[in-house]
C-alpha cells in the first residue's frame, strides 16, 4: 500500500527557518536523502565519519522540529527516522529488518473522525505505526 513519495527540500526548509546551509548540514541532508528504508542517528554518524556526532544529532533535531523528518519507535524502543512526505501519512515498520515504508489510507482517517465522538476533547493529531514482516523478509523465510 505504498504511496508515491513527494518530499520537500530539507535544506530549503532549514534555511526558511533561519538556519544556515553549512557544509556539515548539507552532508547530513545528502545522506538522509539516500536512505529509502529509514535510518538511525548512529547509521548517519557511521556513514559520515568526518562529521561530528553532535552535528548529526543537532541536524536531526532541527529537521524534526521543521517537520522534515518523522521519528518512529522500533519495537525495541529505539528511534528510527524517515524523511517526511508532504501529505499526512502513516508507517509500516518491519519487525525483522527494520525497513520503514509509508502509506496513506482513507479508512484510517475515517476511523479517527469516528472515534472523535467518543473522545473527551478535540483530537489534534495522531500517529499510526503498523508493525509488519515485510515482503523481502517473508521471501527469505519461505526460501
Amino acid at each position: 500500500m505504498t504511496t508515491a513519495k513527494t518530499r520537500p527540500d530539507p535544506m530549503a526548509i532549514l534555511e526558511d527557518h533561519g538556519y544556515r546551509s553549512t557544509a556539515p548540514r548539507r552532508a547530513v541532508v545528502d545522506i538522509l536523502r539516500r536512505k529509502e528504508d529509514g535510518f538511525t542517528a548512529e547509521e548517519i554518524i557511521d556513514d559520515l565519519p568526518g562529521i561530528g556526532r553532535a552535528t548529526v544529532y543537532r541536524t536531526i533535531r532541527l529537521l524534526l522540529e521543521a517537520g522534515v523528518l518523522c521519528k518512529l519507535a522500533l519495537p525495541d524502543g529505539a528511534p528510527k527516522y524517515t524523511l517526511s512526505t508532504v501529505e499526512h501519512h502513516h508507517h509500516t515498520i518491519c519487525v525483522r529488518c527494520g525497513t520503514v515504508d509509508t502509506f496513506r489510507d482513507t479508512t484510517m482517517e475515517r476511523l479517527m473522525r469516528a472515534i472523535g465522538d467518543d473522545v473527551s476533547g478535540d483530537i489534534v493529531g495522531h500517529r499510526i505505526e503498523v508493525y509488519v514482516t515485510c515482503g523481502r523478509c517473508l521471501t527469505q523465510v519461505r526460501s
